[in-house]
């Protein structure tokens, strides 16, 4: 066991190259089953670009979006973030995104849905979680930080507006070198949830 973490919490399912818009990359899937319950294993990608074993490689931790990322929704900033890490790892030729299945923080899609009816409605996205029994945020990150540790990858620059994220690594004994900031301006549909995201949750935005 390394940091808590056992070596078999996780299983390699897949591995193939992907290329894309901004460069070739290479794709791992993991699965690993859910901790003290019979729900199907979670599901996460490892989209890599060079050696990131021998470097401080950028690292983006991301949760899926289908709303934003498939339908383009301007609701959020998660397909912008998401873009802004692979163009920036592109750029250095060296990096890696580790994409979660957590939609909506964790609550999936049609209670993300649902949530977005209360905040058609006047909440702001804690309230409208909290209005329908959830909480704000289920996701832990033990996922991503396993399979790093499974890649061999020590230490990392992050780009994340997420102090959450900082901590969960660092819990896990990845040395988070830098954070970067991953952030664009805000367009209009989506200022109320990011200054929600900022004074709720902690999230460090250069919002006013």
């Amino acid at each position: 066991m390394t940091n808590g973490i056992a070596p078999h919490a996780i299983r390699r399912i897949a591995f193939t190259r992907m290329p894309t818009r901004w460069g070739v990359f290479q794709v791992l899937a993991f699965e690993r089953d859910t901790p003290g319950s019979n729900a199907p294993a979670q599901t996460a990608l490892a989209m890599m670009m060079g050696d990131v074993a021998r470097a401080v490689p950028l690292l983006r931790i991301h949760s899926q979006c289908i709303t934003s990322e498939v339908f383009g929704s301007l609701r959020c900033d998660c397909s912008d973030q998401l873009e802004i890490a692979m163009r920036a790892i592109a750029q250095e030729a060296c990096g890696l995104v580790l994409y979660e299945h957590q939609e909506g923080r964790g609550i999936g899609l049609m209670a993300k849905l649902q949530a977005y009816g209360l905040q058609d409605a006047g909440l702001d996205t804690v309230e409208a979680n909290e209005a329908l029994g959830l909480q704000a945020d289920y996701r832990t990150f033990a996922f991503p930080a396993a399979i790093l540790h499974h890649l061999g990858i020590g230490a990392v620059r992050l780009l994340s507006n997420n102090p959450d994220k900082v901590r969960a690594l660092t819990s896990a004994g990845i040395s988070v070198v830098e954070r970067i900031p991953c952030e664009i301006p805000p367009r209009p549909d989506a200022l109320m949830y990011l200054r929600s995201k900022k004074n709720k949750l902690g999230h460090l935005l250069a919002l006013v």
